[in-house]
């Protein structure tokens, strides 16, 4: 993607905690072994192959330690074990799957107003806040 001036970012380096990512063996293992957490070890990870990565905190403390991902670097070894991680599908919204597509064009049913400037969400979540007059 470089080559086409693309920056690949992730905006949810650490998936929400899905998949247990957090208790992961291999990524504690690889963590204990330079003296960090797991978020850093992901971090760290996406960082060595060029990702920029927004992790979402508003925790002081954690804020810190997603920072604090500058003073080690992982090995060849340990980056092959995280990329053989990689189930290569998406824990989140699929764009190849029809089933998506059908989703976003159905009509949105208005349910439960949000807060008092009148947003409402649809019940199926499909799609974004609706703004109602």
């Amino acid at each position: 993607m470089r080559q086409h001036g693309v920056q690949i970012e992730s905006w949810g380096p650490f998936a929400e905690g899905k998949n247990n990512i957090f208790s992961d063996p291999t990524l504690s293992e690889i963590g204990a072994a330079h003296g960090k957490s797991v978020a850093q070890v992901v971090l760290r990870w996406l960082i060595q192959r060029g990702v920029v990565v927004i992790p979402k905190s508003v925790r002081p403390d954690r804020m810190r330690e997603n920072i604090d991902v500058f003073d080690f670097e992982l090995t060849d070894d340990e980056m092959a074990r995280l990329a053989a991680m990689d189930t290569g599908t998406t824990l989140f919204f699929d764009h190849r799957d029809p089933r998506h597509g059908q989703l976003a064009q159905q009509p949105r049913r208005l349910t439960a107003e949000a807060g008092e400037r009148g947003v409402r969400r649809s019940r199926d979540r499909a799609g974004p806040p609706i703004r109602v007059a």
